[in-house]
C-alpha cells in the first residue's frame, strides 16, 4: 500500500522516470516500513510513544515536504479518525493537529472537504453511523487544535456548520458537538463573533435556556459582543422569576455531566460573574443555588453549590462573604462533612480546602476577608461542634493580622460561647433520634470550649514558627491559666483576670484545657526552640509559663488554684524556685540544663498533682544538690545520714516515677536527665531499673510504681461524638455477656446449690414424689429462690469478668511501662558501653526476649520485642565499645558465658537460640579484650614481648582474660551437642560466627569438626559438618592461626575423612544421605580448591582410586531426582584430578551434522564460532602441522587455543571415553616428559588401569623453589594427579 501511493507521482510516458522506477520503488520501499510504522505508534495507548512518533513523523515530513509521504500521511491520519477502536482516535486527531501546525501550507479546507468526502453524513449506514460521527468530531477538532482554524473564516464556518449538524445526533455525541462550538467560538476575534452570531445562537429565551451549552453562547456573547446580542435577541434578564427555574435547570444538567470529572462547570462561574456584574448576586445565590439546586435533594447538585461557594470566595466583598458564609450552603456542607465518616464515602473537604487555601493565598493583604472566611467556617457546628477539624492546614496562609484576630475571636467564644452566632444543625439521623440530650446548651458549650482550646494548641503546633513570639506566649498563658486557676478578682497586671466566664468551666473541661496543655508543653519545648535574642534573658518557655504560675500564686487576692496549695507545697515550689535560680549560675555544669527542665517539668505538675509533685520536688533537689557539690548549695546542705541512700538511686526511682505517666514529655525529660547520670550509676539503681523489667518480680509483687492509663496523654475525645453508636455498642456487649454465659463452664458449687434447691423445693424426687404436684405457693417460693441463685451466680461472674478485664488492662498498663522504661536501658548502653555495668543487662533483656517470643500475640508485646531485640542487637552486641576493666568478674563471666551456651541449646527454636549464643560471643569478646586485677603489667609486658610475626595461640590468652581452655570446653560441648542432637536449636551460621571472631577458638574446636565429618552419626548430622568444614576452611581468619605445616596436616585429615564418606557415593537411599553425598564432594571441592591456593603437596591415589570406582554407580543413576548436581560436583572433582567428563552419544553425533548442515549452524548455542572464525592449528617445532583427524569433530569448549587428541577405538576398555585437552603450551612440556620417564604403553589397557588423565601445572600446585629442571629430574609425592600422569603427554604425543 504504502509503495503503490508513493509510485503514483511517475509519469509511465517519461522514459527517464521509467528507468529509474525500480531504483526510486527499491528506495521507496527502504524507507516505507520506518515510515509506517509512525502510524502503528500513534496510535498505541502510552502517551510517551504516541509523542514520540508523532514528532519523528513531523520530523520525516520536514525533510520530504514536497513528496508523496505528506499526501500519504495527510490519507492515513484522516483514515484513523474513524477506526473502530475508540482509543485510537484522539490520538490520530492530535496527530493530524500537530500535523497542521507544523506545515501551515496545507489549506484547512483541503483537509476538511476531505474528511467530509471521507466521512459523507449524507450517506451513513446504521452500522458505520458511530465512527463517521467521531471521525467528523475529531476532524474539525484537529482543526481548531492546530491554532490556524479561527484565522481562516472560510474553514472555520464550514466547521460551525458541520459541527451544527453533528448537534443532531445526541444519541452517539451527546453534548460534545455544542461544547466545541461554544470553545471555538470563544478563541475568534469580537468581529467574527458579531457576524457569525445569527447562525449559532438562537433568538427565543427559552432556547437559550435549553441546555448548558446554549447559556454558555449566551454568556460568551454578553461578555463579548453585549451590544450585538441587543439587537438580535433584545434584553434578557436571566434571573427574572420566570427564568430561575429554567437556570436551575440548566444548572442541574451542568452539574450531572461533570460528575465523573468532580469540576466546576464553565457555565455555572460564568453565570455567577454575570450576576456579580449586573447587581444581582443576591437574587441568584438566593432564588437559583439556596432556593433551587439545594431542594432537589441531588448530590451532583449539591456539590456544585459547593464548588460555587469555593469559586465565589475570591470575587465576594466582605458584607457577601458574610451573607454568604451564614446561609444554607454552609449548613449544607456542615452536614455532608458530619455525615460521610465512611472510607468509601465521597467527601467534599479536601476539594473545600483547597478553594480556602486559594482564597486565603490570594488574599494576604486583605486581612478582614481572610478573618471572615476562617470564623465563618469555624462556626458551621454540629450541636456545639465545628465540622472544620482542629488541625487545618489552611491557617497557614494567614497573615499576622488575621491570625491574632482568629485567636482573639477563639479566646473569646471560649470565655463567652455566643451559640446563637453559630450556624448549628442536626443530621438526619440526629433529627430522627429526637434525644433531647444532645440539643442541651451545657452539651453544645462544652463540645465548643473543648474544640476551641484543642484549635489553640494546634495553631501553635503547626506555625511554631510564623507564629510571633508574643502571639505564642498568650496562648500558653490562656492554656495555663484556665487549666490550674479561678478569677478571684480582675487586676490590670495580670490580663488574663478581665477577661470574665459567662458560664464556669466545668471539671471536664479544665481536664481537657489541662491536657491540651501539657501537649502545647510538649511542643513548646522540643519544637518551639527561639533564640536568645528573641527571649527574655534566653529563658525557655518552661521557666516562662512558670515565671508566671509564680506570679499568679503571688497574686491570692486576685487569682486562687483551682487544687489550693497547702503551706508545705507552697514551701517546695518556693525551694524550686530557688534553686532554680541557683542552676542557672555561669559556672553550672551542662547536666545544670537538663536537672532544670526536670525541676520545671515537675513543678508545673505541683498544680495538677499537688501531693505526688510535692514529694518528688523535696527528692530531686536533695539529688541534685548532692550530684552538683555540697559546695554550689552552701547553707541549704544538710549533714548526710549514712543509712541514707545514694542520690543516684533517688532520682532512678524518681525518673521511674515520671515515666509511670502517660506523658511524652516526661519521658523524653527522663532520658536527658538519666543521659547525665547514668556515668554515676549504682548496683542498687541499676537492679530498680531491672526490676521493673524482670517479669518473675514485676508481674506478680506490688511496684510502688503506679501506672497510670496512657489515654489520658491524648487529647480527650469528645464522649459525645459515640453517643449515636453507643446504643449499637450497649446491645453488642450484652449480647456477648449472654453468649459468655451461656458458653462459661459452670462450678460445681452452683451445681451443687442448685440442687439443694430444687431438692428443698421438691422439684427433685424418687418415684414417690412424681405422682405429688407441687401448689402455687410451693412454685412461688421454688421460682424466688431459684432467682435469687440466679441473680448471685450472675453478679459472681460479672465479678469474675470484670477481675479479668482488670487484669489485662493492668497486664497493658505494665507492658506499656516496660516500652517506656527500656528507654533508659538504650540511654545507659548507648552513652556508657564502657560501664561494667552494661554486662548485667545480657540476661535481663534474654528473658525478656524469651518470655515475648512465646507470647507475642498482641502489639504491645510485638512493640516490647522489637525494642528489646534492638537494644541487645544493634547497641550491645554490635557495639563498637565495651567493658575493658573487669575487674574480679572474670570467673563469674566465665560462668556465665557457660550458662548461655548451655541455654541457647535448650532453647526451643533457633531465633531464640541465636539471642543467647550472641551474649555468649559478646562476653568473648568483653573476655578477650578486658583486663583484671592482677593481670595488668602482666598484659602490658606481654604486648611488648609479642613481637613474632607468626600467629601464636598463647599470645591472645596471656593479653587477655580469656581462658582458652575453659571456653574450649564449653563450645566443644555445644559442637557436639549440635553435631550429634536431633533437633538441636543450634545452626551454622552461630558457629562460623564464632570462628570469625575467634579464629583461636575455632582451632581448638577444628578436630572435633573433622571426626565428626564420618562416623556412625546421622547423615544429617555429618552435612552440617561437612557444611560447617567447608565454610571454615575458606575463612582467612581460620588460615592465620595455623602454620603451614598444622594446615597441611589438617588438610590430610580433612581428605582422609571425605574419602570414608565417598566410598558410598551413589549408594544413597534417602534424602539426607543424598544430601550427605552432596556436602562431601563440596567439602572435597573445596579442599581441592585451597590446596591449589596455598600450592600444597599431597598424595590423592586412593583418593582418585574411590572416585573411580564409584563412576559406575553414579552413572547408573544419573536420570534420579537431584542426581544432576550430584554428577556436577563429582566430574568438578575428577577435572581436578584430570579426568574429563565424557561426552554424551546424543552430543557426538549432533556436531557433525551441525558443521555439514548451514541451517543447523544458525541454531548453534551461543559462544559457538563458525569453522571460519576459527584459529588455525599451528605447526609443531618441525614444521608440520598439529592435525588431527578428519573423523574428529571440532573443538567446541570455551578456551579456543585448546586442541583435542583423537579418542580411543569404541572397543577399547578406558575410564574415560575422550581424550583430555591439552593446552599448546603443556604440549611441549609433556614431549620432555614422556621423554624422561620412557615411552608410552600399549593403547589398549585393561579396564582396571588408570589412563588418559590430564596434567596440572605443577608450577602451581607445587610450593618448592626448586628450579624448574630440578623439578623434571625429581620423583615427588603425586601433586592433584593420578598415577599414570607422567606418562599421558607422551601418548598423546604418540597418538597425533
Amino acid at each position: 500500500m504504502g509503495s503503490r501511493e508513493l509510485s503514483e507521482p511517475m509519469s509511465p510516458g517519461d522514459p527517464t522516470q521509467n528507468s529509474a522506477r525500480p531504483a526510486d520503488r527499491h528506495g521507496l520501499l527502504k524507507h516505507s516500513r520506518e515510515f509506517l510504522d509512525f502510524f502503528w505508534d500513534i496510535a498505541k495507548p502510552e502517551q510517551e510513544t504516541r509523542l514520540a512518533a508523532t514528532e519523528k513523523l513531523l520530523e520525516y515530513l520536514r525533510a520530504r515536504p514536497k513528496g508523496s509521504e505528506m499526501k500519504y500521511a495527510l490519507k492515513r491520519l484522516i483514515t484513523g479518525l474513524g477506526v473502530g477502536r475508540e482509543t485510537a482516535r484522539p490520538c490520530y486527531s492530535l496527530a493530524l493537529a500537530q500535523l497542521l501546525q507544523s506545515f501551515e501550507d496545507l489549506p484547512l479546507c483541503s483537509i476538511l472537504q476531505q474528511i467530509e468526502e471521507k466521512y459523507d453524513l449524507h450517506q451513513v449506514k446504521k452500522a458505520t453511523v458511530r465512527p463517521i460521527l467521531f471521525a467528523n468530531l475529531f476532524g474539525v477538532l484537529a482543526l481548531f487544535q492546530s491554532g490556524r482554524l479561527v484565522e481562516d473564516q472560510e474553514a472555520l464556518r464550514k466547521s460551525v456548520k458541520l459541527l451544527q449538524s453533528l448537534a443532531q445526533y445526541q444519541n452517539h455525541l451527546q453534548e460534545q458537538p455544542r461544547k466545541a462550538l461554544v470553545d471555538i467560538l470563544s478563541e475568534v476575534s469580537e468581529a467574527t463573533l458579531r457576524e457569525m452570531l445569527p447562525e449559532v445562537l438562537s433568538a427565543d429565551v427559552g432556547a437559550m435556556l435549553s441546555c448548558p451549552e446554549q447559556l454558555g453562547l449566551f454568556l460568551l456573547a454578553q461578555q463579548k459582543v453585549p451590544s450585538r446580542l441587543k439587537k438580535l435577541v433584545g434584553s434578557v434578564n436571566l434571573f427574572s422569576d420566570e427564568n430561575v427555574p429554567r437556570l436551575v435547570n440548566v444548572l442541574k444538567m451542568a452539574a450531572s455531566s461533570v460528575k465523573k470529572e468532580r469540576k466546576l462547570p464553565a457555565v455555572a462561574l460564568e453565570l455567577l460573574r454575570l450576576a456579580l456584574k449586573e447587581d444581582k448576586f443576591l437574587r441568584f445565590w438566593k432564588g437559583v443555588v439556596e432556593q433551587g439546586l439545594l431542594k432537589l435533594q441531588f448530590w451532583p447538585a449539591s456539590y456544585l453549590c459547593f464548588r460555587l461557594l469555593g469559586a465565589a470566595l475570591p470575587l465576594l466583598t466582605k458584607e457577601q462573604l458574610q451573607l454568604v458564609m451564614r446561609g444554607d450552603v454552609i449548613r449544607h456542607y456542615g452536614e455532608h462533612t458530619c455525615t460521610t465518616k465512611l472510607p468509601s464515602q465521597f467527601k467534599f473537604a479536601p476539594e473545600m480546602e483547597e478553594y480556602v487555601g486559594t482564597f486565603l493565598e490570594g488574599c494576604w493583604d486583605d486581612p478582614e476577608r481572610q478573618l471572615a472566611v476562617l470564623v465563618a467556617f469555624s462556626s458551621a457546628t454540629n450541636h456545639g461542634l465545628p465540622v472544620v477539624p482542629t488541625f487545618w492546614r489552611v491557617v497557614r496562609f494567614l497573615s499576622p493580622q488575621a491570625l491574632q484576630g482568629y485567636v482573639a475571636w477563639l479566646q473569646g467564644m471560649f470565655l463567652q460561647p455566643d451559640l446563637d452566632s453559630l450556624i448549628d444543625f442536626s443530621t438526619s439521623n440526629q433529627k430522627k433520634a429526637q434525644d433531647a440530650s444532645l440539643h442541651m446548651p451545657e452539651r453544645a458549650v462544652f463540645r465548643l470550649r473543648k474544640w476551641i482550646i484543642l484549635r489553640l494548641v494546634s495553631l501553635v503546633d503547626s506555625l511554631h514558627l510564623e507564629m510571633e513570639e508574643a502571639l505564642t506566649e498568650k496562648v500558653a498563658r490562656f492554656c495555663l491559666f484556665h487549666s490550674f486557676f479561678v478569677t478571684k478578682k480582675p487586676t490590670s497586671q495580670i490580663p488574663e483576670t478581665r477577661q470574665q466566664l459567662s458560664l464556669p468551666l466545668e471539671s471536664q473541661v479544665r481536664e481537657a484545657v489541662s491536657s491540651a496543655f501539657f501537649s502545647l508543653l510538649q511542643t513548646l519545648s522540643t519544637q518551639c526552640k527561639p533564640a536568645l535574642e528573641q527571649t527574655r534573658g534566653g529563658q525557655p518557655w518552661t521557666y516562662r509559663l512558670v515565671q508566671f504560675a509564680d506570679l499568679l500564686l503571688n497574686h491570692s487576692h486576685s487569682v486562687t488554684p483551682v487544687t489550693p496549695l497547702t503551706a508545705q507545697q507552697r514551701q517546695a515550689w518556693d525551694r524550686m524556685l530557688q534553686t532554680l535560680t541557683e542552676l542557672e549560675a555561669p559556672s553550672s555544669e551542662p547536666r545544670a540544663a537538663a536537672f532544670q527542665h526536670l525541676l520545671l517539668l515537675v513543678g508545673i505538675h505541683l498544680f495538677k498533682s499537688p501531693t505526688e509533685s510535692c514529694d518528688l520536688l523535696g527528692d530531686i533537689q536533695t539529688c541534685i544538690r548532692k550530684s552538683l557539690g555540697e559546695k554550689r548549695c552552701g547553707s541549704h546542705t544538710k549533714t548526710t545520714d549514712p543509712q541514707e541512700p545514694p542520690w543516684v538511686e533517688v532520682l532512678v526511682e524518681i525518673l521511674l516515677a515520671l515515666l509511670a505517666q502517660p506523658s511524652h514529655l516526661m519521658r523524653q525529660v527522663a532520658r536527658s536527665v538519666f543521659g547525665h547520670i547514668c556515668s554515676h550509676l549504682t548496683p542498687r539503681a541499676l537492679q530498680l531499673i531491672l526490676d521493673v523489667l524482670n517479669p518473675e518480680t514485676s508481674e506478680d509483687e506490688d511496684d510502688h510504681v503506679v501506672v497510670t492509663d496512657e489515654s489520658d496523654e491524648r487529647w480527650p475525645k469528645a464522649a459525645e461524638d459515640k453517643s449515636e453508636d453507643s446504643e449499637e455498642n450497649r446491645s453488642s456487649e450484652s449480647e456477648e455477656e449472654s453468649e459468655e454465659e451461656r458458653d462459661g463452664d459452670v462450678d460445681q458449687g452452683f451445681r451443687e446449690q442448685l440442687m439443694s434447691v430444687l431438692q428443698a423445693g421438691k422439684a427433685l424426687g424418687g418415684e414417690e414424689s412424681e405422682e405429688e404436684e407441687l401448689g402455687d405457693e410451693a412454685m412461688m417460693a421454688l421460682d424466688q429462690s431459684l432467682a435469687s441463685l440466679f441473680a448471685e451466680q450472675k453478679l459472681r461472674i460479672q465479678a469474675r469478668r470484670d477481675e479479668k478485664s482488670k487484669l489485662q488492662k493492668e497486664k497493658a498498663l505494665r507492658r506499656d511501662f516496660q516500652i517506656r522504661v527500656l528507654d533508659l536501658v538504650e540511654v545507659l548502653v548507648t552513652k556508657q558501653p564502657e560501664n561494667v555495668l552494661v554486662l548485667e543487662l545480657l540476661e535481663p533483656l534474654l528473658g525478656i526476649i524469651r518470655r515475648s517470643l512465646r507470647s507475642s500475640s498482641s502489639k504491645q508485646e510485638q512493640d516490647l520485642l522489637h525494642k528489646t531485640a534492638r537494644i541487645f542487637t544493634h547497641h550491645l552486641c554490635r557495639g563498637r565499645h565495651y567493658c575493658h576493666d573487669l575487674g574480679d568478674r572474670v570467673e563469674a563471666l566465665h560462668g556465665q558465658v557457660a550458662r548461655l551456651v548451655e541455654q541457647a541449646g535448650r532453647q526451643p527454636d533457633s531465633s531464640t537460640a541465636l539471642y543467647h549464643f550472641n551474649a555468649s560471643l559478646y562476653l568473648l569478646r568483653v573476655l578477650k579484650g578486658g583486663t583484671a586485677e592482677g593481670r595488668v603489667h602482666e598484659t602490658q609486658g606481654a604486648l611488648e614481648a609479642g613481637t613474632h610475626p607468626s600467629p601464636v595461640p598463647e599470645s591472645p590468652q596471656a593479653a587477655s582474660c580469656l581462658n582458652l581452655n575453659l571456653a574450649t570446653r564449653v563450645y566443644s560441648s555445644a559442637l557436639s551437642s549440635f553435631l550429634t542432637k536431633r533437633h538441636s536449636p543450634l545452626t551454622v551460621p552461630m558457629f562460623l560466627s564464632l570462628f570469625s571472631r575467634h579464629p583461636v577458638l575455632c582451632k581448638s574446636l577444628l578436630p572435633v569438626l573433622v571426626q565428626r565429618v564420618t562416623g556412625p552419626g546421622r547423615p544429617r548430622q555429618q552435612t552440617q559438618a561437612c557444611l560447617l568444614l567447608q565454610k571454615t576452611l575458606s575463612m582467612r581468619e581460620v588460615r592465620s592461626c595455623f602454620q603451614d605445616p598444622e594446615w597441611k596436616q589438617l588438610i590430610g585429615q580433612v581428605l582422609t575423612k571425605v574419602t570414608e564418606n565417598l566410598r558410598t557415593l551413589g549408594e544413597a537411599q534417602t534424602k539426607a544421605e543424598h544430601q550427605q553425598a552432596l556436602s562431601s564432594l563440596e567439602l572435597l571441592n573445596t579442599v581441592f580448591r585451597t590446596c591449589k591456593h596455598e600450592k600444597l603437596t599431597l598424595d590423592l591415589t586412593v583418593l582418585l582410586g574411590v572416585l573411580q570406582g564409584q563412576q559406575q554407580g553414579l552413572q547408573q543413576g544419573a536420570h534420579s531426582a537431584g542426581s544432576s548436581r550430584l554428577l556436577d560436583l563429582y566430574w568438578q572433582a575428577m577435572k581436578t584430578l584430570g579426568v574429563q567428563r565424557p561426552k554424551l552419544e546424543k552430543d557426538a553425533k549432533e556436531i557433525p551434522s551441525a558443521t555439514q548442515s548451514p541451517i543447523s549452524r544458525k541454531r548453534k548455542k551461543k559462544g559457538f564460532l563458525p569453522e571460519t572464525k576459527k584459529r588455525k592449528k599451528r605447526t609443531s617445532e618441525d614444521g608440520t602441522p598439529a592435525a588431527t583427524s578428519g573423523s574428529q569433530p571440532p573443538s567446541t569448549g570455551r578456551k579456543r587455543n585448546r586442541t583435542k587428541a583423537k579418542g580411543p577405538a569404541p572397543g577399547t576398555p578406558t575410564l574415560s571415553p575422550s581424550t583430555p585437552a591439552v593446552s599448546p603450551k603443556l604440549q611441549k612440556k609433556n614431549q620432555k616428559l614422556s621423554q624422561v620417564n620412557g615411552a608410552p604403553g600399549s593403547p589398549t589397557k585393561p579396564a582396571g588401569q588408570k589412563q588418559h588423565l590430564k596434567a596440572l601445572p605443577k608450577r602451581v600446585l607445587d610450593k618448592s623453589p626448586a628450579s624448574a629442571l630440578a623439578r623434571k629430574k625429581a620423583s615427588p609425592p603425586l601433586v592433584l594427579r593420578s598415577p599414570s600422569l607422567l606418562q599421558s603427554g607422551a601418548k598423546k604425543r604418540k597418538r597425533s
